[in-house]
């Protein structure tokens, strides 16, 4: 699959969710990239660093009252469930099942971010215009990582 690079169309316009976004794609081009030896070793920290922006994710949803929340939630649960069990597949040594889940990544993200992500943007916006949540998106930006 060809490699996927950040670029300014990715943007949501949501500081937060693109410097989590940016990068996840920088981490994933990495991982692609990455020798045999470190690709298994590195495999399992992606998986916790999206379990980790997911929860954050979902947290920000719940508090800003978001209406597809659970859809939401959903997705990144069975993208999560996959990604575990190619996990599990690449500690017994399986690295291609690990290339699979980061090619399948790469072309999730895509349709993640101009659905889902893009729906929870404009409501963040919303949010944010009635003033409850812009200081802490902006001024505190989530640690780097998938942050879907």
């Amino acid at each position: 699959m060809e490699e996927q690079a950040w670029s300014s169309e990715l943007a949501l316009g949501v500081p937060a969710m693109d410097n989590a976004h940016k990068a996840f794609v920088e981490e994933l081009s990495r991982l692609a990239a990455a020798p045999d030896d470190r690709f298994a070793a590195a495999f399992p920290a992606l998986v916790a660093s999206m379990e980790r922006d997911f929860r954050e994710e979902e947290e920000l949803m719940e508090a800003i009252g978001f209406p597809a929340l659970q859809a939401h939630g959903e997705q990144h649960a069975r993208v999560l469930g996959g990604m575990h069990h190619a996990a599990a597949r690449v500690m017994e040594g399986d690295l291609a099942a690990g290339h699979s889940a980061i090619d399948f990544l790469q072309q999730w993200f895509r349709l993640h971010l101009s659905t889902m992500d893009l729906a929870l943007a404009v409501a963040i916006d919303l949010h944010d215009a009635e003033g409850s949540v812009a200081a802490t998106r902006t001024d505190s930006p989530s640690p780097p990582g998938p942050g879907r």
